[in-house]
């Protein structure tokens, strides 16, 4: 039974996919002519594959980029792409992002969170909020609620927030989500801002769905991006990699080997399933993982498939719901 107060609909669908499925199958029979959609950081790693998948699929994506020149490299060769500017780090930035697409009128049928920074040392946005609750959280946070008039056009549209197994190493403490009075440590931070995306999605789908919005959270799987660049030589041996000078190598077994490691078409897989899938119709609200509604953890499992109870407790999204709101001093209709 589910933990008292968390979402009923939070269990497996049994969808017919699994860890080895990729973005295109997920799409194989989906055509996504006239639809819109936003892939923050959709220009390295999961992100460029979802790009590139949601485009094939005859989408037209619109990746904003913190690096112009590298994402006009990366996707020159992808057709229906167009590139935005935008940092999440920077309010200003994201404001005029989402000013940018709002003022064209068009609907957004998709956004996907896809974005984000992991284990980085103790850094700090212009406003003093630790850098990975900043970015990874208030910033899609910010973007997606700037962007709710376009969403709601959409009148079918779907957020998908990018999350992590890592959720499972903390919660929000809402005393204090900035580290201004306790000691930093950059996993604790990296799980509560994944926690964060959970929550974020629980109370987004909560606020939404009236209008037509539907919120699901993803964790894509382990997969060798750039973004375990902050991870020593230590931390990266026990996920059974190593490194030479020039790229990040899995000395373990894939996915399809039975092991831990995922393509990056694999990982993509799963936000791409939340972002299009007929299967999800009328549901929202929920984590998912390798391409289907992940099962709530029990206390005390070891488990890395499943989310903990307390990621997807309805007041607690509620609660960083409203925290989110002074932090960032945007409010909203939703």
């Amino acid at each position: 039974m589910p933990a008292t107060g968390v979402p009923t609909t939070q269990a497996p669908i049994h969808s017919g996919f699994g860890p080895t499925t990729t973005a295109r199958q997920v799409l194989e029979d989906i055509d996504l002519t006239d639809k819109v959609a936003i892939v923050t950081g959709g220009y390295t790693g999961i992100g460029l594959e979802t790009t590139r998948a949601l485009a094939e699929a005859r989408a037209t994506v619109i990746v904003p980029a913190r690096t112009p020149d590298k994402a006009r490299q990366a996707l020159s060769n992808i057709p229906r792409v167009k590139q935005g500017n935008l940092d999440l780090l920077d309010p200003a930035s994201i404001d005029a992002f989402a000013n940018e697409f709002l003022a064209t009128r068009r609907p957004l049928h998709i956004l996907i969170n896809n974005a984000g920074i992991m284990a980085t040392p103790l850094t700090r946005d212009a406003r003093g909020y630790e850098s990975q609750f900043s970015a990874n959280h208030l910033g899609h946070f910010q973007l997606t609620v700037r962007l709710w008039p376009a969403l709601c056009k959409a009148q079918r549209a779907r957020v998908v927030s990018l999350s992590s197994r890592a959720h499972q190493l903390a919660g929000i403490d809402f005393s204090d989500p900035n580290f201004q009075h306790r000691a930093y440590d950059r996993w604790q931070a990296y799980g509560q801002s994944k926690t964060a995306n959970v929550l974020f999605a629980v109370e987004l789908d909560r606020r939404g769905k009236a209008s037509g919005i539907r919120a699901f959270a993803v964790h894509p799987g382990a997969i060798l991006t750039d973004l375990g660049r902050h991870m020593t030589d230590e931390e990266l041996r026990s996920y059974g990699i190593s490194l030479d000078s020039r790229r990040a190598i899995p000395a373990g077994k894939s996915v399809a080997e039975g092991g831990d490691f995922k393509t990056v078409e694999q990982g993509a897989a799963t936000s791409v399933w939340c972002a299009t899938s007929p299967q999800l119709a009328g549901m929202g609200g929920v984590y998912c993982q390798d391409v289907d509604v992940a099962p709530i953890l029990q206390d005390g499992s070891t488990s890395n498939f499943g989310v903990r109870p307390y990621a997807i407790d309805p007041e607690a999204a509620t609660r960083l719901w409203t925290l989110s709101e002074e932090l960032t001093g945007v409010g909203s209709n939703a």
